[in-house]
């Protein structure tokens, strides 16, 4: 799915130039469970950005289903990052006076999706991260791990290849954070790609692999042989 080759990024202000991803090269393949760690500085957000089309890369190839990404118009960069992916922030994003429902339904707005059809694909989407006793509910009514579960329907609706999850646990307590993390391991069994991004040890080992980032360079990139069972969490 995913094919990086020699990518490194350049942030440049005036005469000086920071180097911000330095030659990464790995692939990701159709429905692996990746994470992506590393400290603050590390680069993983601007690895991030590159991932999900929102940036370009200073130099190197990106290869996403075979089809070389610097090709596209920014036009045609959007339509795919809209048609193959969903995300998922720590801080939701969410607006608070709309419902569970109208939240869930805003990127259908941009679709091509009849407005006649639009209903039952949102209460599908929110249904699957068990919320659907509180469709009609304000999301600033909501607690956290309620929202960051809003999040993730939002996210399901246009039925993406892959889903980016940036720190989703980051403003959540343990439990929930647990909850959230159970609803992306069983959309992985269900064929997703999932790419998590996160600075957490905890949250990182969730995932079925790690790809670990300092200083704009991958450090350490395998299998996690003591990966966390998200279920077991959340019923602790």
């Amino acid at each position: 799915m995913i094919e990086l080759k020699n990518i490194s990024k350049d942030y440049i202000d005036g005469e000086s130039v920071t180097r911000a991803l330095k030659n990464v090269s790995f692939k990701i393949e159709k429905g692996e469970f990746v994470s992506i760690m590393g400290p603050s500085g590390s680069g993983k957000s601007t690895l991030l950005h590159i991932l999900s089309l929102f940036d370009r890369p200073t130099t190197g190839e990106y290869l996403f289903n075979d089809d070389d990404t610097s090709t596209l118009s920014d036009e045609q960069l959007a339509h795919l990052r809209n048609k193959t992916m969903g995300f998922v922030f720590q801080a939701f994003n969410l607006l608070g006076r709309s419902s569970v429902l109208e939240n869930v339904e805003l990127p259908l707005l941009y679709s091509t999706v009849p407005k006649s059809e639009r209903v039952e694909i949102v209460l599908k989407a929110i249904e699957s991260v068990g919320l659907s006793h509180k469709a009609n509910v304000e999301c600033g009514r909501l607690s956290g791990g309620e929202k960051q579960r809003v999040a993730i329907a939002r996210a399901l609706v246009n039925d993406p290849e892959l889903i980016f999850a940036d720190e989703p646990t980051g403003n959540l307590d343990s439990k929930s954070g647990a909850q959230v993390m159970a609803i992306l391991h069983e959309l992985n069994e269900k064929g997703k790609t999932v790419i998590l991004v996160t600075h957490e040890t905890y949250t990182a080992q969730f995932a079925r692999r790690l790809i670990q980032i300092k200083d704009g360079d991958i450090v350490n990139d395998g299998i996690i042989t003591e990966r966390r069972n998200a279920k077991e969490e959340f019923i602790k």
